[in-house]
């Protein structure tokens, strides 16, 4: 175990170079970012939750140039078509015959802004995409470039002419993250650096054949089975609660695929901070981002007042740490 924890001081060092570079741009969101690159590393897809003017677009633009990526933005409204995202096949008549004309969901890493505003058709095009990596057009099956990671952003307010999505969809997100509004000091300094702010300085600090050389070693990172253990338990007291003061906040509780994606985060953590085993504050760290999505609320949740953070942290408290 101290010889995998060397290895991964050895090898984590350009997440710490990939924050830095961002930070020369976005002042603040650092839990953002870090959630981007662990969503990155394990080939995840992020639903960003925030309201407008936050920075979402300028991070993820940010990260895509300093991991040498291709990136598109995709503005979700409600005339959207599914062809929009996929592509189509248009006759050229000069050879009479169709050619595919891709769209930009050919792309390594895509901002779908304002997911919830566009119908359900398009929203399964995409999400079929996110699980599959390969898109059909007309007849011919095209697969998606590699790596392919989707951060979709949802806006809080102004639900009206909104499609929210389905929750078997939501669970398809490795990741919730809320984008929540700088300190009072960030903001200052965002004032002061205004005029400086810009993707285009990022420089490239990594290339994606190098991100993917360390999934190996992620992959590998020592979890005890206690931890397996306690992962499971905590996903299991989202569907069994033993606590009736949660029982009556959650309708249906988390997945598998929310243990598995819980697995994943905790590795990540601990690769980034040095570590060659995961620890429960690891679990406990990023157990939120995780689960948030992935609990559906009874209406008596909502009428007291508790959100799906709430509800996740009396989860946590309901189980006991190994």
């Amino acid at each position: 175990m101290v010889l995998k924890t060397q290895r991964v001081k050895s090898e984590n060092g350009f997440v710490d170079d990939i924050k830095k570079e961002i930070s020369s741009t976005i002042v603040g969101q650092e839990n953002l970012i870090e959630r981007i690159i662990i969503s990155f590393m394990v080939g995840g897809h992020i639903l960003l939750e925030g309201l407008p003017g936050l920075a979402k677009t300028l991070a993820v633009k940010a990260f895509a140039r300093a991991v040498d990526t291709d990136f598109m933005r995709i503005q979700f409204t409600p005339d959207l078509l599914p062809a929009d995202l996929t592509g189509t096949q248009i006759y050229n008549p000069k050879d009479l015959d169709f050619f595919t004309r891709k769209g930009p969901l050919f792309t390594n890493i895509l901002l779908a802004d304002e997911i919830n505003r566009a119908p359900a058709k398009v929203q399964s095009a995409l999400l079929q995409a996110m699980e599959e990596k390969h898109v059909t057009i007309g007849s011919t099956t095209f697969a998606l470039p590699d790596p392919f990671m989707v951060l979709a952003t949802e806006n809080p307010i102004e639900q009206e002419g909104t499609y929210p999505l389905p929750e078997a969809q939501l669970d398809r997100f490795f990741m919730k993250v809320l984008v929540e509004y700088p300190s009072h000091d960030e903001e200052i300094e965002i004032l002061k650096r205004f005029k400086d702010i810009s993707a285009d300085k990022i420089q490239k600090i990594v290339t994606p054949a190098e991100v993917k050389a360390k999934h190996e070693l992620v992959e590998s990172i020592y979890i005890n089975d206690k931890l397996l253990k306690y992962i499971v338990s905590v996903v299991h007291e989202t569907r069994n609660p033993s606590r009736k003061e949660v029982k009556k906040y959650i309708d249906f509780g988390a997945s598998p695929r929310a243990s598995i994606s819980l697995m994943k985060a905790a590795r990540c953590i601990a690769f980034m901070r040095g570590r060659g085993f995961v620890t429960p504050d690891d679990i406990k760290e990023i157990g939120a981002d995780v689960l948030r999505h992935r609990i559906i609320l009874s209406y008596e949740a909502e009428a007291d007042g508790k959100s799906a953070d709430d509800i996740v942290k009396m989860v946590f408290d309901s189980v006991e740490v190994p």
